[in-house]
């Protein structure tokens, strides 16, 4: 395996566990990287460079072995590691991401949840329960959490943050539009809706 991967890559490693999760509980023994690029959407060079990373995977006249993938993939992206993330900021897209809870993802779950609003502290949305943020620290450092996803406005964005890193995070989802100020041991993962949303229009209208 080579020491860097692509950051690509290793966007589109969930997408490949995924869809050989599929096939081995469908029963598929083995799939070439053409069938692969078909259920994907993705080119075949593409899937073969990104495996290439990672050694020797297929064999020649065969194909990939579904079982041995699957595994690989399993090991690399922790899949037997439980992994607690906190959420910052119960609104209406906390609540929509507390009530989806990564059910599709096996060892990712919301575990805890902090807000300002005296109506949602204290109770709980599903198994979670919603935390005051005076809360914050003593319950990352009890939950032993070390992502969080953001999702306060924005103006709160960085004190919050630092609040986090302080508590120990290591990697914060910002949903936000602030771009945070973070350690460079902090790994931070931007997510615009809106900005998504302009360059698939941008896209469309430039075909």
């Amino acid at each position: 395996m080579t020491d860097k991967i692509p950051v690509a890559t290793t966007k589109r490693l969930p997408l490949y566990y995924r869809f050989l999760t599929e096939l081995y509980n469908r029963g598929t023994l083995k799939i070439s990287s053409s069938e692969l690029a078909d259920l994907l959407k993705i080119d075949s060079a593409t899937i073969r460079r990104d495996f290439s990373h990672f050694g020797q995977m297929g064999r020649r006249g065969y194909g990939y072995d579904v079982k041995e993938l699957l595994g690989f993939f399993k090991d690399i992206l922790d899949q037997d590691v439980q992994t607690t993330v906190a959420l910052v900021g119960v609104g209406h897209l906390g609540h929509a991401l507390l009530n989806f809870n990564f059910h599709k993802s096996s060892n990712v779950r919301i575990g805890v949840a902090f807000d300002v609003n005296p109506s949602v502290i204290g109770t709980k949305e599903g198994e979670v329960e919603v935390f005051a943020m005076d809360n914050l620290k003593e319950q990352i450092k009890l939950h032993k959490t070390d992502v969080a996803i953001l999702t306060v406005p924005t103006d709160a964005a960085q004190e919050i943050t630092d609040e986090l890193v302080e508590a120990g995070i290591s990697g914060i989802m910002n949903f936000t539009t602030e771009r945070l100020a973070v350690p460079n041991n902090i790994s931070v993962q931007n997510v615009d809706l809106t900005s998504e949303l302009q360059n698939l229009i941008y896209a469309i209208g430039h075909k």
